[in-house]
């Protein structure tokens, strides 16, 4: 765990207690198709279904957002990020992917017999 922000969607981390919490952190990223996937795209639309160019753009933003707020976590001292949630716009041709979350520091939970040690 040394170098990896754990990140989950829940308001805590199980087998871990919050040491400190850091405060809000988050990743952005704004993309487009190229023109030639948005008129594949379009004319897939017009057969109905899923539009797999829309699908893959949306899936590599969500990982980018993701691994982004990461490292704004790391850069403010955090090892983990509870509560994340991902929010999504469109602004003109263009799809805005926001993942955000509260930046924690957490330790291993121990029983009073064996210490943890992290890292």
């Amino acid at each position: 765990m040394a170098d990896e922000i754990i990140t989950v969607s829940t308001p805590y981390l199980p087998g871990y207690r919050i040491t400190k919490t850091i405060g809000f952190t988050w990743g952005l990223i704004v993309r487009s198709r190229g023109l030639g996937r948005n008129i594949t795209a379009g004319l897939r639309s017009l057969a109905g279904g899923e539009i797999h160019e829309y699908t893959e753009l949306l899936n590599q933003s969500r990982e980018q957002a993701l691994s982004r707020l990461k490292d704004h976590a790391k850069e403010l001292g955090a090892n983990a990020v509870i509560g994340v949630q991902f929010d999504s716009s469109e602004i003109g041709y263009m799809t805005e992917l926001l993942a955000y979350g509260t930046a924690v520091v957490v330790e291993r939970e121990t029983d009073k017999t064996s210490p943890v040690r992290l890292g």
